[in-house]
């Protein structure tokens, strides 16, 4: 099994925060012969929904000294999670987390944001220092549900 991120945790407060139940830490997924993990799994049950929403989060710190190998890495590793839960658990959603610098120094640049989009990344951005979430994006009805858990 892979080291945690440096912003597990922060990450993991922080959709607790949002009312996420954390299912998995991590969220074993197999892929043929493959044994992957995704740092997260959680739920979070809607009134009007039976099954709720179930998300997996892949957590990416950025701290390496080249942001774009590391988003070349994230990446790829985005897709092959996508494709290997959408065999797995295909009613689960999975989201890149980055953190809010990252994400306004690195994600909003028109390089990156071409790639976000044409390769459909679901982004989850958040607070280092108030372990909170700040957007979901591109915005879905993650981020609209009652706050009140």
């Amino acid at each position: 099994m892979s080291a945690k991120d440096a912003f597990h945790e922060v990450v993991k407060t922080a959709l607790q925060r949002d009312c996420w139940l954390i299912t998995h830490d991590p969220y074993p997924l197999q892929a043929g012969t493959f044994d992957l993990a995704i740092d997260l799994g959680a739920e979070k049950v809607i009134a009007a929904e039976r099954e709720g929403l179930k998300i997996a989060v892949e957590i990416k710190s950025f701290l390496g000294p080249s942001k774009i190998s590391e988003f070349y890495e994230a990446l790829g590793q985005f897709i092959a999670y996508r494709a290997a839960l959408s065999i797995q658990d295909p009613k689960r959603v999975l989201y890149l987390a980055v953190s809010s610098n990252i994400y306004e120094r690195f994600f909003v640049t028109p390089f990156i944001q071409g790639l976000v989009q044409q390769n459909q990344l679901l982004l989850l951005v958040y607070d280092i220092d108030g372990e909170v979430i700040q957007q979901w994006l591109p915005s879905t009805n993650t981020d609209n549900t009652s706050k009140t858990c």
